[in-house]
């Protein structure tokens, strides 16, 4: 997995104490940026709600765009490794599948909308306000689906004839409509189901057209291999 090409932090934490006030900067920006947005966001709430002076929070990040850039790379972090830790790769890529999908919606939705609206803006204005940084953490962000779905193309079990590009925007697109429909309305939808409907939905389309007739077949030499053992 690449790195991401973000700012520097104007000083890098020393120190148990300074350590501790960085997790607590980030902590409060996060809330900031939740409710606010980027920009009605400001470096002088952060520092107010923690009680602390401004220059306290500029001792560690230079600005308001490096510190909202390092709360949606650490958000992006834990969705990452939820992914990466839980995936269950003894199943098949359609159940693979499913739980990056739900654990995508559940993660963006369990925080509150105020961080997916932020991220869905952001994209949506293609990194405008955060630069291409953010660019680069979307990125990181869709590496472990692109992962799967070529580990699905390497087996056979997603189609080839359509580039790993679209295959992820035909996923991440009703995702984003989904997500949207939440933060716009308010309205709670069970995530779980949700889920597997949008993948059921979905996996015709990524499926490859003779998948389903090879799955077929390797079972059928699975029962006759037990039988002859038998």
């Amino acid at each position: 997995m690449s790195s991401v090409a973000t700012p520097a932090q104007r000083r890098s934490p020393a120190g148990p104490k300074a350590e501790q006030r960085v997790r607590d900067i980030l902590r409060v920006g996060r809330e900031v940026f939740a409710e606010r947005g980027f920009e009605r966001a400001t470096t002088t709430e952060v520092a107010q709600r923690l009680g602390v002076s401004e220059a306290t929070v500029f001792t560690y990040f230079r600005s308001k765009r490096e510190l909202c850039m390092r709360v949606i790379q650490d958000w992006y972090d834990e969705i990452i490794t939820a992914i990466e830790a839980g995936l269950p790769r003894d199943q098949s890529v359609r159940e693979q599948l499913e739980f990056v999908v739900l654990t995508h919606l559940r993660l963006f939705l369990i925080q509150g909308t105020g961080l997916c609206a932020l991220v869905l803006s952001e994209g949506r204005t293609k990194g405008q306000d955060l630069g291409e940084g953010f660019v680069e953490l979307q990125r990181r962000y869709t590496a472990p689906l692109m992962d799967l779905l070529a580990r699905g193309q390497a087996s056979g079990e997603v189609r080839r004839d359509i580039p790993l590009r679209l295959l992820r925007s035909l996923v991440f697109g009703p995702m984003e409509h989904m997500l949207w429909e939440v933060v716009i309305t308010g309205r709670q939808i069970d995530v779980e189901a949700s889920a597997r409907d949008l993948v059921a939905l979905l996996w015709p389309a990524l499926q490859a057209p003779d998948a389903e007739l090879a799955r077929l077949r390797r079972l059928r030499e699975r029962l006759q291999d037990a039988l002859a053992q038998g």
